[in-house]
């Protein structure tokens, strides 16, 4: 009698006849117990997985096949089941009333044949092999079939061997195929790689409408608008007889507005391409009219005189007091681009209510107090050399005082010396490395917001010793004169003040006086005028603070940190002038009040030293 063999993909059970006799009459014991109930779950490990891998031994042997997928010249046997459990699209196309449902052959049109058979396989196997000559094909042709997880697997391949080489032909794929985060990834990588990408043959291939796309975005990262307008030129002389006519409009996409008037005219104006284009012509009218007019400039806002993330430089908050009132030595840096926060560097010890300013790419900070003591003393940052410098001093030792830069020299503006409050002013010569005092103003003022606007410098508010202030004057360097302006509606110390499209702002504040010393605080914002020399309330921060930090970055007024007489905040917001609205942008990583600068460098994060 031939031995009995087990059935393939189940246990091999095997029973002596002495332990058949004894189950037996084990279960016929247990059978006479109505007392006794026996559960019992029995499992197979990996049964699923073991049935698969006979259904692939199958489909290699092409045995019990029920329909014939063609692409091309490929015929592959299958398994409507296997099929129809892998892909969406089988299971749709062979549980419906579709035709192929009953089709023993069917044609997939426009398919590569090895990637279909690949596919195939993986809904057999659940492997597949991605190569780099063949993801494209293969990633493509699993989206046909829904093969969400194959999809995912080739998108992360690809997301892999991006390179400036290659990057805009896998960002057109991937919007061609639906694919969004190869989409959104491929993108990003070309915006953040850019001036390595048009050094390469895939932009010079590219067609109109593709280099438009490149060229209107805000994100892409240069470090100035003219590499936009050279990587234009570029594109346009591979093939100057067909891409003229598309000129102008790739044009519109420079913003002209920010280049120089020289360059416009050495690299614009008379260019031969451009030279017979109205449409061009008109632009070169418009951006030499943002150049002669600055009185008009507020009216000829658009899209073109809106600066590129990458091109506002960074913002950095400096020192400041922070919570525990030693004084934050860290120098953190805002990028636009990122909407990000990263350390920069740290000052050299610690020193609260000084002056920061970036003078010939350097940033200088001057003066302020550390513990009782105030200073004269001036630290110089070498962006280039990440590199502290020790500058000749101030000749009156200074701390609440406002700093500012007019035609290249840094002006030093009151303040308070530790004894008195000052009316002082002294200016620093980058040429001749020296202070020098200038005409004083009329009026003594610490914690003073100073900006400049149309050329002269503006002393605003402030404390005098007894009381805050909402008087203003500004500074003629030609005529090294002070002249009175209108007053604030509102008093303000430690106001913050900036200057964007032609107005000055002042920020926050407090009306601590000697007599009230329980200061209020604002959240309230003014807007100066020096055309009608009249101050305009605007609309209000989110939170009431003073010494906060402002400044421009792009064509936004940005509010850093400052104090709200509880705590030193994070809170950082910016304010869009056009539609007179406050927005939250990413916060400080540590509370602080203090003087804040833009920095313009070069392309790329900053470097953490």
């Amino acid at each position: 009698m031939p031995t009995a063999r087990p059935i393939k993909g189940e246990p091999d059970v095997r029973f002596s006849q002495r332990e058949a006799s004894t189950s037996e009459h084990s279960i016929s014991s247990m059978a006479s117990n109505n007392s006794i109930c026996v559960d019992e779950n029995f499992k197979v490990s990996k049964h699923a997985e073991n049935s698969l891998k006979v259904m692939e031994t199958y489909f290699q042997q092409q045995q019990l096949t029920d329909v014939i997928l063609v692409a091309g010249t490929k015929r592959i046997p299958a398994h409507r089941l296997v099929l129809s459990a892998g892909s969406e699209y089988f299971a749709a196309m062979f549980t419906s009333s579709l035709r192929e449902s009953g089709q023993n052959e069917i044609e997939l049109m426009g398919v590569d044949g090895d990637a279909l058979w690949a596919l195939v396989q993986y809904c057999y196997t659940g492997c597949i092999e991605l190569r780099e000559d063949s993801v494209e094909t293969m990633l493509g042709t699993a989206c046909l079939l829904q093969l969400s997880a194959v999809v995912k697997a080739c998108c992360h391949f690809l997301i892999k061997q991006l390179h400036p080489s290659n990057c805009l032909g896998i960002r057109m794929f991937a919007d061609t195929q639906g694919c969004a985060l190869l989409l959104s990834v491929a993108h990003a990588y070309t915006m953040d790689h850019f001036m390595e990408v048009i050094r390469n043959q895939e932009f010079l291939s590219l067609s109109a409408n593709e280099v438009a796309k490149l060229l209107e975005s805000e994100d892409v990262n240069v470090p100035s608008e003219e590499t936009i307008f050279h990587a234009l030129m570029t594109w346009l002389q591979h093939d100057s007889e067909n891409r003229s006519k598309d000129a102008s409009k790739l044009l519109s996409y420079v913003k002209l507005p920010l280049l120089s008037p020289a360059f416009i005219a050495d690299h614009i104006e008379s260019n031969e391409i451009f030279k017979d284009q109205r449409a061009a012509q008109d632009l070169v009218m418009e951006a030499l009219k943002y150049h002669l007019l600055p009185e008009r400039r507020p009216l000829l806002q658009s899209g073109r005189t809106r600066p590129r993330k990458a091109t506002v430089g960074l913002l950095l908050a400096v020192g400041g007091m922070d919570a525990n009132n030693k004084g934050a030595t860290s120098i953190d840096a805002f990028s636009l681009r990122d909407s990000a926060w990263s350390h920069l560097v740290d000052i050299n010890g610690r020193r609260l209510q000084f002056g920061a300013a970036v003078v010939e790419k350097k940033l200088l900070v001057v003066g302020g107090r550390e513990g009782l003591k105030t200073l004269n003393t001036v630290e110089c940052f070498e962006f280039s050399s990440q590199i502290w410098n020790t500058l000749p001093p101030m000749n009156t030792h200074r701390h609440g005082l406002g700093v500012a830069v007019l035609e290249g020299p840094l002006y030093a503006v009151g303040g308070h010396d530790g004894w008195s409050f000052l009316n002082t002013v002294e200016r620093w010569d980058p040429a001749a490395r020296q202070w020098s005092y200038v005409a004083p103003m009329s009026t003594q003022r610490s914690t003073v917001g100073v900006a400049v606007l149309n050329n002269k410098l503006y002393a605003v508010g402030g404390r005098d010793g007894s009381s805050c202030l909402r008087t203003v004057e500004c500074y003629d360097p030609h005529t090294n004169k002070w002249t009175s302006c209108a007053p604030m509606s509102q008093k303000r110390g430690g106001v913050g003040v900036g200057v964007v499209n032609g107005y000055l702002y002042a920020l926050g504040g407090h009306d601590a006086s000697a007599s009230n010393p329980s200061a209020s605080r604002f959240d309230c914002v003014e807007r100066y005028d020096p055309k009608t020399d009249t101050w305009t309330m605007v609309a209000p921060m989110s939170a009431a603070r003073d010494a906060v930090g402002v400044c421009v970055l792009g064509d936004r007024l940005l509010a850093v940190g400052g104090y709200d007489g509880q705590q030193y905040l994070t809170l950082v917001e910016a304010y869009d002038p056009h539609l007179n609205k406050w927005q939250e942008v990413a916060p400080l990583k540590m509370g602080r009040a203090g003087p804040c600068v833009v920095v313009k460098n070069s392309i790329g994060k900053p470097q953490s030293v």
